[in-house]
């Protein structure tokens, strides 16, 4: 199939299925989109690993936690307790030279990132019972993937960092799904028409900036990771994720690459997808 036909049928099957209702939202700050939706386990159990889901869309406001709810049902199904983070995206920020929507915001992206997977446990604890916040699993799409790992690797920012934390996050593991992971190695391909460095203010800011937001620059994590990535993604790139695998190998770590052939950019969120069920299955193999 031509590539651009597998992607286009691709992304109109994820985006086919029906918004799936949250059984609760939860807000972990003032902002409209500083919410977390969660989904119980639908096998009716009263103990499940929590998974920590966070939204791809290229960090631009037009895309939000909506079109990732099949797919945090499809885990619920699975039987996983799962929290849908929510955070601020693009807009026209004078701060940042905008004329027009923009990818991310800094720092309020990286703000609410933290500040969501900082409050998810006392959350989940208050309205997601069946959430056992000792078992936490992050994975997150695309852009969304960036900040799963960026999340995982806070205590190996910067000193200095507003973000930094004390110690690792007490995660069972990371599952990246096609992740922008490697931002030189996105840059030089033209992932998202230049999100990236939208994403961190511009060419002026961009070396100094992505010390603190590129994954591939916060290794070693020494926390378990996977990246599930589609051998056929033109969205972002195969070389991508080969880019931050060696990064991570050069830096002492191993990640885990699951490359699926004949797969596009969206098949992993989609649940109509085989991608959708080896995703689940490597949720659960650090879950359980």
């Amino acid at each position: 199939m031509d590539p651009a036909a597998r992607d286009a049928a691709e992304e109109a099957s994820a985006f086919s299925h029906p918004v799936v209702a949250p059984d609760a939202t939860a807000a972990y700050g003032d902002h409209p989109d500083q919410v977390v939706d969660f989904y119980a386990p639908r096998d009716g159990r009263d103990r499940a690993p929590l998974v920590v889901a966070l939204h791809g869309g290229a960090w631009r406001a037009p895309y939000d936690r909506a079109h990732l709810s099949p797919f945090a049902d499809f885990l619920a199904r699975r039987g996983f307790a799962v929290a849908s983070v929510e955070y601020r995206r693009g807009g026209g920020l004078p701060h940042q030279g905008a004329t027009a929507p923009v990818a991310g915001r800094w720092p309020e992206t990286f703000d609410d990132v933290a500040a969501a997977l900082d409050a998810v446990p006392e959350l989940a604890a208050a309205h997601l019972p069946q959430a056992d916040t000792g078992r936490i699993v992050l994975t997150g799409h695309s852009a969304g993937g960036q900040l799963a790992l960026w999340a995982a690797a806070r205590h190996v920012l910067p000193a200095g960092s507003p973000w930094r934390l004390p110690a690792p996050p007490p995660l069972r593991g990371v599952v990246a799904l096609a992740p922008i992971a490697h931002f030189a190695r996105a840059v030089e391909l033209g992932v998202c028409g230049g999100a990236v460095t939208e994403l961190l203010g511009g060419p002026e800011a961009y070396e100094e900036r992505a010390a603190s937001a590129d994954p591939s620059l916060l290794l070693p994590t020494g926390i378990a990771t996977t990246v599930v990535q589609g051998r056929e993604d033109v969205v972002v790139p195969y070389a991508v994720a080969d880019a931050y695998a060696e990064a991570a190998a050069k830096a002492g770590e191993t990640v885990g690459l699951t490359l699926l052939e004949e797969t596009g950019h969206f098949p992993p969120i989609d649940p109509a997808t085989d991608a959708c069920a080896v995703v689940a299955e490597e949720i659960a193999q650090l879950a359980w």
